[in-house]
């Protein structure tokens, strides 16, 4: 007997909510945007209440959870439950797991998990989030911020890095508090902010992200595929598979989503970006690490 929660489409609830809007009539699509305003917690009540949020009859409720595919509301919710799970998961509850107690050796399975989830993660990303993020990154006319959580981070200052190479006006926000006051005062806009964050998502990450939206700028977020709460804020999303070899999540297949980004914005700047990695190296020949001439 096939199990109720897989009867529908296997991504993450919100986005297939996010990808069903356009699709579905107006009463719908305010319970659509009732679930995404307060997710997950708005599709956890009953029938009647989520009606009520969104302003609607019980029925129109029902026949969004059929359009996206589930079986009924009970369905709808057990796989809602299991995304709360799973996102709000530690990596204590990730030991024992089944592929992590794979006999095949350390070494094919990480090849095994890191093959999949690379190529999960690049073959189901939204094409037009993609070209939308690298036309955000690449327009001079917009300032960069970057910014990422406790080990996301890295990935902030990796792509900053990348892009301070390609255009000007690029700035990785660091963790301290006074930098991350400063550059939401200092935010004007047009900016572009560029937020890294993923389970077990960083609130502190989230509340900065919110405030630069509220001083105008426009988010760009990297995430896994539950999807940070900065999503709600976000112009374009960048899911991720965090599947590892380990029971911590991984952030390798999010190294490749920053790559192909890399990759994107290189192409589109063309001669532009050239000229100014041609520059930038012209700089350090002439002035080198050890500060001689």
């Amino acid at each position: 007997m096939t199990n109720d929660i897989e009867t529908a489409d296997a991504r993450p609830i919100s986005e297939l909510v996010r990808e069903s809007l356009d699709a579905l009539s107006s009463g719908e699509r305010k319970v659509g945007r009732a679930i995404l305003a307060n997710y997950p917690i708005a599709g956890l009540g009953t029938v009647a209440e989520l009606a009520e949020r969104a302003s609607v009859s019980p029925p129109t409720v029902v026949r969004f959870v059929s359009r996206l595919g589930f079986t009924g509301y009970p369905a709808f919710q057990k796989r809602l439950v299991r995304e709360v799970h799973e996102r709000l998961g530690s990596p204590l509850e990730q030991y024992g797991r089944d592929d992590l107690l794979s006999s095949d050796g350390d070494l094919p399975r990480a090849a095994r998990i890191f093959s999949a989830s690379i190529a999960a993660t690049i073959g189901e990303l939204p094409q037009s989030e993609f070209e939308r993020t690298v036309a955000l990154l690449a327009d001079g006319r917009h300032r960069v911020r970057l910014i990422g959580g406790r080990f996301s981070h890295l990935l902030a200052e990796y792509l900053g890095a990348h892009l301070m190479l390609l255009r000007p006006d690029v700035q990785v926000v660091d963790p301290d508090e006074f930098d991350r006051l400063t550059a939401v005062a200092d935010t004007r806009k047009g900016d572009v902010l560029v937020v890294f964050d993923y389970r077990r998502y960083d609130p502190e990450v989230v509340l900065f992200a919110r405030r630069v939206a509220q001083a105008g700028a426009e988010i760009v977020l990297f995430t896994d595929r539950w999807l940070s709460p900065a999503a709600d804020l976000a112009a374009t999303v960048l899911p991720a598979n965090v599947e590892a070899p380990s029971p911590f999540d991984s952030l390798v297949p999010a190294m490749a989503v920053v790559e192909t980004v890399v990759a994107g914005v290189t192409d589109r700047l063309g001669e532009t970006g050239r000229q100014r990695v041609e520059a930038m190296e012209a700089l350090r020949a002439r002035h080198p690490a050890d500060g001689t001439a």
